[in-house]
């Protein structure tokens, strides 16, 4: 059982302030009764209707967001943040992991915590690839230093996959997420990072026909993709 103002709210339906409005203002009907309780406690199957139109509750929501650059990777704040471009219908969820502002790309936004938790937890080293464009040409010793792994400063980072496409660009497979660290490996290459793009996150795949700033639902098979921990 869950609250029905919960259950709007979570679905994408309003703020829980706008859907309680919605329920006492009699929009809402469940198993074809009108509720204008927001506390009613209802079954997760049940059939509910939101001003003439079916909605089917979902307790965990996913979307995928291609974020341009210049945004950063939070919820809310004083400069532009990824939420920024995400519609109210799309309520509660949040970035799983960051990507810098500069840096494009994949972005799983979700209200699973556990999944989250899965995916971002480093005991696990899910893959991150990213398409990179640097200024220098990038080596074969170069490409070998990255393949047994780069210490930086203070910090080692684990053996990363870089697959060239030309002189100095390619794809590069991370198994962790250190801050900058894309930047940071090729910093200690005597290189510099001029674009960064994610492309896959474990087997999510950024959608090729989305473009800069828009967003859609995971398909079914993506998100059982995500949560297999094989």
């Amino acid at each position: 059982m869950i609250r029905l103002d919960k259950a709007l709210a979570s679905m994408g339906e309003g703020t829980r302030t706008q859907v309680k409005q919605m329920i006492k203002a009699g929009l809402v009907q469940v198993n074809g009764v009108i509720i204008r309780n927001p506390d009613t406690k209802i079954a997760e199957d049940s059939e509910i209707v939101l001003d003439g139109r079916p909605v089917v509750y979902q307790k965990y929501v996913y979307w995928m967001l291609n974020k341009p650059a210049g945004y950063i990777t939070a919820t809310e704040g004083r400069e532009p943040v990824v939420m920024d471009l995400i519609d109210q219908q799309v309520h509660g969820v949040y970035p799983v992991g960051r990507l810098d502002k500069d840096t494009a790309g994949l972005l799983l936004l979700t209200n699973d915590g556990p999944l989250g938790h899965q995916l971002l937890s480093p005991k696990h080293h899910v893959e991150k690839e990213y398409y990179v464009k640097v200024k220098n040409p990038v080596s074969e010793q170069d490409i070998e230093k990255m393949k047994a792994g780069i210490k930086e400063g203070e910090d080692l980072f684990l053996p990363a996959v870089y697959h060239p496409l030309d002189e100095t660009s390619g794809h590069i497979i991370l198994q962790e997420g250190k801050f900058h660290e894309v930047k940071r490996i090729f910093l200690a290459l005597d290189n510099e990072v001029l674009y960064l793009q994610r492309v896959r996150m474990k087997n999510l795949v950024l959608d090729p026909d989305l473009k800069e700033g828009e967003y859609r639902p995971l398909t079914k098979e993506e998100i059982r993709g995500l949560q297999d921990q094989d």
